[in-house]
């Protein structure tokens, strides 16, 4: 384990045999080993990842156009990004929206995921089965100069309960899952970019 990790099985070490949904919606973790009880408390977490640096020669840079094509890309065909993913059905999609139904192993979650043109993706999931609440998660492409593209991860879980200093240790290793899974989504969207894949619109 890397310095400065956080161990999840001591970070979700509750008793109980439900499964993390969250996680496991968010690309953080498989579904089969998920089974600990979800603590009921609060996390909103933000976050940016350097897409585009002009005074980096080693980041290979991207247009707009890519990285956008590439994070709808990750929201119309999420098997690309999220491996453990066994099934993932489209419903009504638009150019500006889709719903749709994902399934990981047993566990289905549906969510709405709306498209904002060239700015942002939101991810909106409405409470359903173990998730209790409805959360949210938006993806944003940030450009503070021109062609320094990056893009901001926002997550809001929906949940208001007090946070104590066991449920911090929890939300401390949902950060570092979330950054991970976020990470790769990029280095994904690179690959892609790289392969000529994000060269037409999607359909």
């Amino acid at each position: 384990m890397m310095a400065g990790s956080v161990d999840p099985d001591q970070a979700i070490g509750v008793s109980g045999h439900t499964r993390l949904p969250a996680l496991i919606y968010h690309g953080a973790i498989a579904a089969a080993p998920a089974r600990r009880l979800l603590p009921e408390n609060s996390m909103k977490f933000s976050h940016t990842i350097e897409v585009n640096n002009p005074h980096n020669p080693q980041l290979a840079p991207l247009t707009r156009q890519q990285l956008w094509l590439g994070l709808v890309l990750r929201a119309k065909s999420p098997k690309l990004f999220m491996p453990h993913l066994d099934q993932c059905d489209l419903f009504d999609p638009t150019d500006s929206a889709v719903t749709r139904e994902l399934r990981y192993g047993d566990l289905i979650i549906r969510d709405r995921v709306t498209f904002h043109l060239l700015e942002q993706v939101h991810y909106a999931v409405p409470a359903q089965g173990e998730l209790t609440t409805a959360s949210n998660l938006v993806m944003r492409i940030e450009e503070e100069q021109p062609d320094a593209l990056s893009v901001r991860f926002e997550y809001d879980d929906g949940q208001d309960a007090p946070v104590d200093a066991a449920n911090e240790m929890y939300n401390e290793y949902r950060r570092s899952a979330y950054l991970a899974a976020d990470n790769d989504t990029i280095d994904i969207i690179r690959i892609l970019a790289a392969q000529g894949e994000l060269a037409e619109p999607l359909g």
